[in-house]
C-alpha cells in the first residue's frame, strides 16, 4: 500500500537499466532534489548553512570518495584528511595564480590534482592489502600534512603558515570570502554534491564498478576471469581521490575560508569520514549521505537537548557525542555491517509486503 511497484514495468533496456527503475523511488528523489534546489535556499540563514547544510554536503562528497575505495573496491584507507588537504591547497594555488578563472574550474582541477596524488599513493596497493595498506595510507596522511606545513610555497610564503581564500565570484555572485550569501554558498556546494552522487552512482553500476567489486570480493579470482588489478585499483584510488579533493577544496574555499593544515586536515578528519561510511553503510551511495547526515546532526541535536534544554556542561555533551559514535560503530560492525543503508533497504522490503505477514 505504501510502497508498491505493481504495474511498474519496463518495455526497453534503457528503462530497465536506469538508475532508479521503480517510479516511486524515482519520483521521491525528484521531490528531494526539487526541495533542495528551489525551497531550501529561500528558507535558510547563515546558522543553518554553516552548522548543518554545508558540512553535510561537503562531508557527503568526501564519504562518497572514501566509500568507492573502501566499500566498493575493498582498499582500506586512513589518509582521507590528507587528500582533502591536497584538494584545499591545490584550490588555493589555483585561485591565487589564476584569479580570472571560474571557481567551478578551480574546484574540478583541484579534484584532478588530488586524483593524480591518490594514484601515486595507491601504487602500494598493487603489492599489499588489508592492514598493511591501511598503514601505508596512514603514512601518506602524516607525510602530506608535514609537507604542507614545511614547504612554504604551498601557502605562498605566509608568515602564519595559514592559507586564506580570496574573494571569488561565479556569475557575479560571491562564492568565497567574508561577504558571501548563505544561499549562494549552499547552492554552489549542492551542485558538486549532486554531480558527485550522479557520477558515483553511474560508475559503481557500470563495468568499472563491477571490476572494483570483483577485486573487493576476491582479487585472485577477479584476475583469473580477466579483471586487471592494476587498472581496477588505481582507477579506484583516482576516482576516490577526485571526490575527496573536491570536498577538500569546498571545505577550505567555501566553508571555512581559512585553513591551517594540521588543525583542519589531521588524522581526526580521516577517521571522521571513515566513521561516516561505516555507520552509513559500506558499498552504498545512499549510505554516504546517511552517515554524513548522522554525524553532522548528532552534535547539533546533543547541544540543543543536552546543553540548551537540560543545562549540561558542554564538555559532557562533547564526550557523550564520542561515546554514542563509538558505541554505534561497534554495534554496526557486529550486528549490521552494511549500516543505515541496509536498515533502509529492509524497511522498504517490509513496506512492500505491508499489511500482510512477513
Amino acid at each position: 500500500m505504501l510502497y508498491r511497484e505493481a504495474g511498474d514495468f519496463s518495455t526497453t533496456y534503457p528503462e530497465d537499466s536506469q538508475t532508479f527503475p521503480i517510479k516511486f523511488d524515482r519520483y521521491r528523489y525528484y521531490v528531494v532534489l526539487f526541495i533542495a534546489i528551489f525551497v531550501i535556499p529561500f528558507m535558510i540563514n547563515d546558522y543553518w548553512v554553516n552548522s548543518i547544510f554545508m558540512p553535510f554536503l561537503i562531508y557527503s562528497i568526501a564519504a562518497i570518495g572514501l566509500n568507492i575505495l573502501v566499500g566498493y573496491c575493498g582498499q582500506v584507507s586512513l589518509g582521507t584528511g590528507a587528500f582533502m588537504a591536497v584538494g584545499a591547497y591545490a584550490c588555493y594555488k589555483l585561485m591565487t595564480a589564476f584569479p580570472e578563472v571560474s571557481m567551478f574550474i578551480h574546484v574540478l582541477l583541484a579534484g584532478g590534482i588530488t586524483a593524480a596524488v591518490g594514484v601515486l599513493f595507491g601504487l602500494p596497493s598493487l603489492r599489499i592489502k588489508g592492514f598493511y595498506l591501511a598503514v601505508a595510507t596512514l603514512a601518506a596522511q602524516f607525510f602530506l600534512v608535514w609537507m604542507f606545513n614545511k614547504v612554504s610555497w604551498f601557502y605562498n610564503y605566509s608568515a602564519s603558515g595559514q592559507i586564506n581564500a580570496p574573494e571569488r565570484d561565479t556569475f557575479g555572485i560571491l562564492i568565497t570570502g567574508p561577504n558571501t550569501e548563505a544561499w549562494a554558498t549552499y547552492l554552489f556546494c549542492l551542485f558538486f554534491t549532486i554531480l558527485s552522487a550522479v557520477l558515483a552512482r553511474n560508475l559503481t553500476r557500470g563495468a568499472m564498478g563491477r571490476q572494483w567489486m570483483a577485486i573487493r570480493d576476491m582479487d585472485i579470482a577477479a584476475e583469473i576471469i580477466g579483471v586487471n588489478p592494476l587498472k581496477a585499483k588505481l582507477t579506484a584510488f583516482a576516482v576516490s581521490s577526485f571526490f575527496v579533493g573536491i570536498s577538500g577544496a569546498l571545505f577550505f574555499a567555501v566553508y571555512l575560508g581559512a585553513v591551517e593544515v594540521g588543525e583542519v586536515f589531521g588524522i581526526t578528519k580521516s577517521f571522521l569520514v571513515l566513521f561516516m561510511i561505516i555507520i552509513g553503510g559500506l558499498g552504498s551511495i545512499f549510505g554516504c549521505f546517511a552517515g554524513a547526515a548522522f554525524l553532522v546532526l548528532l552534535p547539533v541535536v546533543l547541544k540543543v537537548i543536552g546543553a540548551d534544554m537540560l543545562g549540561w556542561p558542554t564538555d559532557i555533551v562533547a564526550h557523550l557525542n564520542l561515546v554514542i559514535v563509538g558505541g554505534l560503530i561497534v554495534v554496526f560492525l557486529i550486528a549490521e555491517p552494511h549500516g543505515l543503508a541496509q536498515l533502509w533497504r529492509v524497511a522498504k522490503e517490509k513496506l512492500r509486503l505491508w499489511p500482510f505477514p512477513h
